[in-house]
């Protein structure tokens, strides 16, 4: 069997992240948020692309560049 994926939108999403959708929505104009699918003028996440991106944010400190955790990106 495969797995049904599920789309979010803008407010499910920046639920799960604890974001506003305005900030999700700056971030994709900047290019420095999570990656995600346009379907005509729909935006919409998938769950895992959140989980990663969420992941490449976590740090050891507030000094901490990203290079302290392992699979975290400055």
């Amino acid at each position: 069997m495969t797995e049904e994926i599920r789309y979010l939108n803008s407010v499910e999403a920046g639920r799960l992240l604890g974001l506003a959708p305005k900030t999700l929505a700056r971030y994709r104009c900047n290019g420095t948020g999570p990656v995600f699918c346009r379907f005509g003028n729909r935006v919409r996440y998938r769950r895992e692309d959140l989980e990663a991106w969420a992941e490449t944010r976590r740090r050891a400190s507030t000094f901490d560049d990203g290079t302290v955790l392992p699979g975290a990106t400055p």
